[in-house]
């Protein structure tokens, strides 16, 4: 697979993930459960969509 294809392939699927898990927390945030009870999920949420930044970076766009 070209260098070019998996750049973007990647950027797409870390895109959806983060679009995903975002949307997922905004909604646990603002239904129900409100703000103080959607936080933790929030905070993991964020260092989840963190880690998959850094894994696409460490994948795709650094130089080995």
């Amino acid at each position: 697979m070209g260098y070019l294809t998996k750049a973007i392939m990647g950027l797409i699927g870390t895109g959806l993930l983060i679009g995903f898990v975002g949307g997922l927390s905004h909604s646990i945030s603002t239904g129900f459960a409100g703000f103080s009870g959607g936080a933790p999920f929030m905070v993991i949420a964020i260092i989840v969509c963190g880690l998959a930044l850094y894994d696409y970076f460490d994948e795709c766009i650094r130089k080995k």
